[in-house]
């Protein structure tokens, strides 16, 4: 395999985007000079007598005395903006140890390893349906980075089958790719922008069920259609280059790793907690606090499937919850953006202008004008915590002024940050599965960019159709 190293390396010497931390406090100091420049103002706000929400009242913008927030009070903003998200922090810290644990009990290996095997000698339809099991990866504990340690798996199945490297590589990746964006129980980017927008965490799931099928049944065809090719004419590979290099072997899929009675034990634990966690959201109310108490209980449940003492289960614990330090505190400094705007009480006049410049255009415009924003947003900013914690504050009262559901505008969220991290060399995702993969950014460019196109229209489509019925 060549150096895994090199598709990386060769895109930072023409890439050089900054880390997401200096990039967000660089918006954080954008937005304190905002609040010298941009006129102070502000909505009035009221509570809904039926669904106990607070409203934007329509037609109620006016001025207001401005309060600049100085380059001094930053700091104080961005400890403010962790303090004032630390209940969603630290949900998601407990959402990666518990999801750590599970991952240390080898469940994912084992049950992928038994799907390999199943459809090893079904040819082609090995593709929808490891496209189908790591979408369920992406649509409930958010999988996006974590799939590239799947991607040789993969790889190796592709080759066993006649297909080449970027057929097993997008067979994994592109599932959970799509099943990220589809987000059906993701705490990462849905969960949470329905957090922000006041609406029932993962309501409106069979929009997104429909959504998925559909991504699912486009990206399998186009995958298949590719890996047909090459298996009939393997010169008309992308990655040729790459086919005739290898040196490695074929895959033995009896080495592969046995489902055991703990792996049974655990999906049965992680089924049982996703039940009852819908069941908790649409009869119970609950929120954060019984939320983050499921999640921890279901990774140590499933420590325990695994036969994990104590000890090894705080210590997988503590590594899934380091892991994820980075996404977590994403969430924090990006709530100071929020927060210098409104100490300014310039968000509102932002809002505003937003409302005003879309709200003379159609009304499927307008929607698509959100769906395309999130598209762009994701450029900068990458993780799907981050944005919407950058974005969706804004984005909710813009969808309240211009008749826009907030459901959809969860949507629009939710599908711009999702489809573009396949194509941006600045997703992690993306480049860590390529650089185990070997593949170069050029190919995969090349291979992805008309599916790419077909997702956005897709996305597309589906945001009107959710404008239409007021979803």
């Amino acid at each position: 395999m060549p150096n895994s190293s090199q598709p990386t390396s060769s895109w930072r010497k023409y890439i050089k985007m900054p880390h997401t931390f200096v990039l967000l406090v660089i918006l954080t100091l954008l937005a304190a000079a905002l609040t010298y420049m941009v006129p102070s103002g502000e909505f009035e706000r009221a509570k809904d007598p039926t669904s106990g929400k607070t409203l934007v009242v329509p037609n109620s913008y006016h001025a207001v005395e401005g309060d600049p927030v100085s380059l001094l009070e930053v700091p104080k903003a961005i400890v403010k903006g962790l303090i004032d998200s630390s209940d969603i922090v630290f949900f998601i810290f407990i959402i990666g140890g518990a999801f750590q644990v599970i991952t240390a009990t080898g469940t994912i290996e084992a049950v992928t390893s038994r799907v390999a095997k199943t459809f090893s000698k079904r040819g082609i339809l090995i593709i929808p349906v490891f496209l189908g099991l790591f979408s369920v990866g992406g649509f409930t504990m958010g999988m996006s980075s974590e799939v590239m340690v799947f991607v040789p798996l993969g790889i190796a199945i592709a080759r066993s089958l006649g297909y080449d490297a970027l057929t097993g590589t997008a067979m994994v990746s592109l599932g959970a790719s799509v099943g990220f964006t589809a987000g059906l129980l993701n705490p990462f980017n849905v969960g949470l922008a329905q957090v922000i927008a006041e609406v029932p965490m993962f309501s409106g799931m069979w929009l997104r069920a429909i959504l998925l099928l559909t991504l699912l049944a486009i990206t399998s065809w186009y995958i298949i259609r590719y890996a047909r090719k090459v298996k009939k004419t393997p010169q008309a590979s992308i990655v040729r280059n790459l086919e005739e290099s290898t040196t490695e072997k074929k895959l033995d899929l009896h080495s592969l790793p046995a489902l055991e009675a703990k792996h049974i034990l655990t999906v049965i634990t992680i089924v049982a907690s996703f039940a009852l966690l819908i069941w908790g959201v649409s009869k119970k109310d609950w929120w954060m606090e019984e939320l983050s108490a499921l999640f921890l209980t279901m990774g140590i449940v499933s420590g325990f499937c695994a036969k994990f003492g104590p000890s090894r289960i705080a210590s997988e614990f503590v590594k899934g919850a380091s892991a994820i330090t980075y996404g977590a505190f994403i969430i924090g400094i990006a709530r100071s953006i929020l927060i210098v705007l409104e100490q300014g009480n310039v968000i509102d006049t932002i809002v505003f202008g937003l409302s005003d410049a879309v709200g003379h255009l159609h009304g499927s415009i307008q929607v698509l004008g959100m769906y395309f924003f999130q598209t762009v947003m994701n450029v900068f900013i990458t993780s799907g915590t981050g944005l919407a914690a950058t974005t969706m504050p804004i984005m909710v009262p813009l969808a309240d002024l211009l008749g826009v559901t907030r459901q959809t505008s969860v949507l629009a969220f939710q599908m711009g940050d999702g489809f573009t991290n396949m194509i941006l060399p600045t997703s992690s995702a993306l480049m860590g599965s390529l650089a185990v993969s070997g593949i170069t950014y050029q190919q995969w460019f090349r291979f992805m960019w008309p599916l790419m196109l077909m997702w956005v229209i897709t996305g597309a489509v589906f945001v009107l159709i959710g404008h239409a019925i007021a979803y």
